[in-house]
C-alpha cells in the first residue's frame, strides 16, 4: 500500500491510499479518483515529503502516524461533526426513508427529524412532489466500518 497526497483543480488537498503507484495511475486514468471534499475528478498528486519513521515498535509519541479513523482536514472534521449531529438529533429509518418522509409531509406520521436511505428514483419522486429532502455527505453509521 502507498499513500499519496493529492489535490484537485479547486485546490483541495487530501491523502488517499492505493495498492500501488500503478493502481493510482490506472484509477486516475479511468476517472475513479475524486476529490474527497468537492468530488472533482480532476485530481493529481501533490508535492510530498518522504516520511521516514522508526520501526513501529519504536514509535510512541507524536511522530507516530495518526490513525486512519481520525479526521485530518477541517473538511473531514466538519463532516464528522455533521454526522454526529444528524445521528444524535434524528431518527434513522433505514430504507423506509422515502415512505416515512412522504408520510410526515402528508401529515400521516408525526413530524420529526429523520434520516435514512432512498433509491435514486424514490428521492427524485420526493423532490418532484415537493417533499423537502437533502442528500447527506456520509454513510449511515450502521453501514460504516
Amino acid at each position: 500500500m502507498i499513500q499519496f497526497s493529492l489535490k484537485c483543480a479547486e485546490g483541495h488537498q487530501f491523502d488517499s491510499w492505493f495498492q500501488s503507484a500503478g493502481a493510482f495511475e490506472r484509477l486516475q486514468a479511468a476517472g475513479h479518483v475524486a476529490c474527497a471534499v468537492c468530488g472533482s475528478a480532476k485530481v493529481e498528486k501533490a508535492m510530498m515529503a518522504p516520511r521516514v519513521r522508526p520501526a513501529r515498535s519504536a514509535a510512541t509519541g507524536p511522530e507516530r502516524a495518526r490513525p486512519l479513523s481520525a479526521p485530518a482536514s477541517p473538511a473531514e472534521q466538519a463532516l464528522k461533526a455533521l454526522k454526529a449531529h444528524v445521528e444524535a438529533n434524528s431518527e434513522y429509518v433505514g430504507m423506509e426513508f422515502a415512505r416515512e418522509a412522504r408520510a410526515i409531509h402528508d401529515g400521516d406520521a408525526p413530524e420529526r427529524p429523520i434520516h435514512g436511505e432512498a433509491k435514486p428514483h424514490e428521492a427524485r419522486r420526493l423532490i418532484e412532489d415537493g417533499v423537502p429532502v437533502a442528500p447527506l455527505p456520509f454513510r449511515p453509521g450502521r453501514k460504516s466500518n
